[in-house]
């Protein structure tokens, strides 16, 4: 074993905080015996993570918006051979308890760094990134460039040099409802499952919407005290986030860092990528929508494992 590297049953859990946190999977039989619910408190908040294997190669797996770790459950187990895989629930969110001083993505990158380190993890780690995610997975590999081997990333823009946040507000309503602070939070609490419904139809492209299951998930844990406002600070501070990424970028990373997207956005999503990361490169995931783990799992699995060759159990 690497000395890097813990293994998934080392490190002992809290008591959760979160009542409902098995909710969707404790009656999965396939999952309870791959992976377990692990609660460690960093700088006043309690994080949830998702962890299963043993396998000298750390991956983590950042979640975006509205979803949690659970995006990831359909290739979880598939990620498993030869590697200790790590699902998180970003600080405030899904079933992580606490406010974090702010949802700036240096500030979530820094939780997600102390809980690697608890966890044993302090360098080599894979990390897999979907939507607002990439900002944190950016904000981790800038900060903390030993700790992080590579960047797969998903469907998301990287706000800095030279993409304002004005360009992205401009391009999808959301952005600008989650901004109206506190609005946002009195029109949407109580008619969660509402708004996701209609949210995750909106921007889906192809396929069907998120299962009755997915939706139910999703629902229960946006429904929960501070998460929905935690949601929405991820938009209101990505002004922060680009004048943050804009000092970060002027040192490149030069690890690997490939991003996939949705048709049409790849060319559009790479060249403020390539500001933080100038030897990125991207591919377009054809009749997928934004939430790609859940239309095109497959080809998502395929890319990860080509770009992270996939280890020797």
């Amino acid at each position: 074993m690497n000395a890097f590297t813990t293994t998934a049953a080392a490190v002992g859990s809290e008591e959760p905080l979160s009542p409902g946190y098995d909710t969707a999977t404790k009656d999965d039989a396939e999952f309870n015996k791959l992976f377990r619910h692990g609660f460690t408190t960093i700088d006043d908040v309690q994080m949830h993570y998702v962890i299963g294997g043993d396998g000298p190669q750390v991956m983590v797996l950042l979640h975006g918006w509205p979803q949690s770790w659970y995006e990831y459950r359909p290739i979880m187990p598939s990620l498993l051979p030869g590697r200790t895989v790590i699902a998180i629930d970003l600080p405030g969110m899904g079933d992580s308890t606490g406010n974090p001083p702010s949802m700036t993505k240096t500030v979530l990158a820094t939780y997600v760094h102390k809980l690697l380190n608890h966890l044993g993890h302090h360098e080599n780690v894979q990390v897999v990134a979907h939507d607002h995610g990439l900002n944190v997975a950016y904000s981790l590999a800038a900060q903390y460039r030993d700790q992080v081997a590579g960047l797969f990333l998903m469907d998301a823009a990287l706000v800095g040099k030279n993409l304002k946040f004005a360009t992205l507000e401009s391009m999808f309503w959301h952005f600008s409802f989650f901004l109206q602070n506190p609005l946002a939070e009195e029109l949407v609490t109580g008619r969660v499952e509402t708004f996701l419904t209609y949210f995750f139809q909106s921007v889906k492209t192809a396929g069907e919407n998120v299962s009755d299951d997915e939706l139910a998930e999703f629902v229960r844990v946006y429904s929960r005290p501070q998460v929905l406002y935690a949601g929405f600070g991820l938009y209101r501070t990505l002004t922060q986030d680009e004048a943050d990424n804009t000092k970060l970028q002027d040192t490149p990373l030069t690890i690997p860092v490939h991003l996939i997207t949705q048709a049409g956005l790849a060319d559009a999503f790479l060249p403020p990528l390539q500001d933080a990361a100038p030897h990125a490169t991207s591919a377009a995931v054809p009749g997928a929508g934004h939430f790609l783990l859940h239309e095109a799992p497959d080809r998502v699995l395929a890319e990860i494992n080509a770009f992270y060759s996939n280890p020797t159990p």
